[in-house]
């Protein structure tokens, strides 16, 4: 028998349109201005209960460049030796931060916006190891702060709905997960994508993906047996994961910075199968199969780019006072970073925050 899901992964929205607004307005800083915090800000503009507020960048110029396009009130850069950044953090208007800098600067940032009383929503991976999550997590706990890890995956309509089918029983016990994400992403060592001192490889950067389907649907796994390519560099550029469960259910993940891959997902049990259709990431369709022969497809309309669905969870969460969210709790993203932490041991990778502290 499959073991039951140890985490509550489903949403219990009521309401299916993100944009709704939910309680009082949110200010909103955004700290960085890369392609994800723009594609965050266009989702962001789309709830009536969230305003731009500020957003911060290394570069005076680049951050006036972003709130220009995006229509956010305050711009920080640099200046006479304070970051950016930490100019954001000191404008007391801002409520909630979104943090989309590399990796290895999460848990620096994240700090410090928690000890300047700000509820954070922080890219993944949340941070470069456990240790990190453990000191942000007890913090955040401790101001009675709002902390999430941006999985935004999670949220998704398809995603959820995947979850919903494999918990409903329609699919058996299930026994095996597969998903595979991967693109050839140009190598440069200064890349974030490749630069070991940014937290770069596959592992922090995609195995997310992958990882959801199978913690979705079958939980934390018992083993982790890892195997991949390790490049000059000392980072990942290819991971193949399989992950073990008492009850004798398996998984395997796949993630590469190397090659296309189909990108797609499939959960099978004892009475049945679903696939993803679209990239694991953003699954817009859903084929589900009873045995061999009776099979339907389910659809899913995105709002935006994704994110709003996300942006709502948070949104809501601190408007109710809840210090983190029911959905995407922060004991999640801590076993994930254990995980992530016992990956790399058996891969060989290191990074310089492992050195700290």
């Amino acid at each position: 028998m499959s073991a039951p899901i140890a985490t509550p992964w489903l949403s219990s929205q009521s309401d299916t349109d993100p944009r709704s607004a939910t309680g009082r307005t949110l200010r909103w800083g955004i700290i960085a201005t890369g392609g994800i915090a723009r594609s965050v800000a266009q989702d962001l503009a789309l709830l009536a209960d969230a305003e731009l507020h500020a957003v911060s960048s290394r570069g005076q110029a680049t951050a006036e460049a972003f709130a220009a396009e995006y229509g956010v009130i305050k711009a920080y850069g640099d200046d006479d030796g304070v970051h950016g950044y930490e100019r954001l953090l000191a404008d007391e208007s801002v409520d909630v931060v979104y943090v989309a800098t590399p990796h290895a600067q999460h848990h620096r940032i994240v700090l410090a916006a928690l000890k300047a009383g700000k509820h954070v929503l922080c890219e993944k991976a949340f941070t470069i190891n456990a240790r990190e999550a453990e000191e942000l997590i007890r913090v955040a706990r401790s101001g009675n702060l709002f902390l999430m890890e941006a999985v935004w995956s999670r949220f998704l309509p398809g995603m959820q709905r995947a979850f919903e089918i494999a918990a409903s029983g329609e699919l058996g016990d299930i026994h095996w997960v597969t998903a595979d994400l991967g693109f050839p992403a140009p190598y440069s060592p200064t890349s974030r994508l490749w630069a070991r001192q940014d937290g770069g490889g596959a592992l922090l950067d995609i195995s997310v993906y992958p990882l959801l389907w199978a913690l979705g649907t079958l939980g934390f796994p018992q083993t982790v047996s890892a195997a991949g390519f390790v490049n000059d560099d000392g980072v990942d550029s290819q991971n193949a994961l399989t992950l073990g469960y008492h009850h004798g259910a398996q998984a395997q993940l796949t993630s590469s910075l190397l090659a296309h891959g189909p990108r797609t997902a499939t959960v099978a049990g004892s009475l049945g199968f679903l696939q993803s259709v679209g990239s694991i990431n953003n699954p817009r369709e859903l084929v589900v199969a009873q045995g061999w022969n009776e099979r339907r497809t389910e659809r899913f309309d995105v709002v935006g780019k994704g994110y709003a669905y996300e942006l709502r969870e948070v949104t809501r969460c601190i408007q109710q006072g809840l210090p983190e969210s029911p959905v995407m709790p922060l004991e999640d993203s801590l076993n994930t970073m254990r995980l992530f932490d016992g990956v790399r041991a058996q891969l060989g990778v290191s990074y310089p925050n492992d050195s700290h502290g």
